[in-house]
């Protein structure tokens, strides 16, 4: 079998390299290849390495910014750590790309300064979108107009924001799936995690109830509950009878927490409520269903 490949593409071999056919390799133009081959792989393990490298750096700055003199929080030291990765992605991504096709460039006979030239062109057209992308994104990270871990809501999108990079932001709604959004497109934001956030109980008793009696066990269940738990920062307080309808009093508990702990609260503070009512055999509207027979 390998004789007969030699005899078909008559391969042969001379001093300084070996023929196929009519065309001929030397020596030079093997190793060249090969160290080119290397160099591309040097390259891409360099490219690789770096970003780790500058990746763990990065994380360690983050996480010691809060022994300074001037640091931030950590919502904005995770933000900023986050620019520092994306600028560090894409430096290391254009040098070594770049150098990577001069090196591929030089020997199909296309310089680099031609390859520059047409990557000039290439970049020219998306360009404006592109540093209206990066610009916005600069101006999302001086403004603080979110940070990593805010709770946002960007046009139709809303969700927790896992990372503000140099041309997109990603958010991550509550079903698990992440939103990529370009910064130049981020026109409008509500930041939900900006100050404290308020929580909102009903509660529905029958009217045969005593009213004050229950607004009085649960003004003390919140006291109870405010000193035990320390994300609260305001309140919680019975507001009042905010509904009387149908044989049904709805009665409203609202407080204070700390940002995006509100649904968390919220649910231990409805546990403890039921247990109480539950406690005093207070009695929780319901339908029934009465059949008549007649005669």
């Amino acid at each position: 079998m390998i004789y007969e490949l030699f005899s078909i593409f008559k391969i042969t071999t001379y001093e300084h390299g070996i023929r196929i056919g009519k065309f001929s390799i030397s020596e030079d133009n093997i190793y060249n290849f090969i160290s080119d081959i290397v160099k591309i792989v040097f390259i891409l393990l360099l490219m690789y390495i770096t970003i780790k490298i500058g990746n763990i750096i990065i994380n360690r700055y983050v996480k010691k910014q809060k022994n300074f003199k001037i640091s931030l929080n950590d919502k904005k030291a995770k933000t900023v750590g986050a620019i520092l990765k994306s600028v560090l992605k894409y430096c290391v991504y254009f040098f070594g790309i770049f150098e990577i096709i001069s090196t591929i460039s030089s020997k199909v006979g296309v310089t680099s300064l031609t390859f520059a030239s047409i990557g000039g062109v290439a970049v020219g057209f998306g360009a404006q979108s592109l540093i209206k992308d990066i610009i916005n994104g600069f101006f999302i990270l001086f403004e603080d107009q979110f940070s990593v871990g805010d709770y946002i809501d960007v046009d139709d999108k809303s969700g927790v924001v896992e990372s503000v990079e140099l041309r997109v932001t990603k958010i991550r709604d509550f079903n698990g799936d992440l939103h990529i959004i370009p910064n130049g497109l981020i026109t409008k934001v509500t930041n939900h995690s900006k100050g404290n956030v308020k929580i909102v109980i009903d509660i529905d008793i029958s009217y045969d109830e005593d009213s004050e009696m229950v607004i009085s066990k649960l003004n003390y269940l919140c006291k109870e509950f405010s000193e035990k738990n320390e994300f609260i920062t305001e309140g919680p307080s019975v507001f009042g009878i905010t509904k009387v309808k149908d044989g049904v009093i709805t009665i409203r508990v609202i407080g204070k927490t700390k940002p995006m702990k509100q649904w968390d609260t919220e649910i231990k503070l409805r546990e403890e409520i039921i247990k109480v009512l539950k406690k005093e055999n207070v009695k929780m509207p319901y339908k029934e269903l009465k059949i008549i027979k007649g005669d």
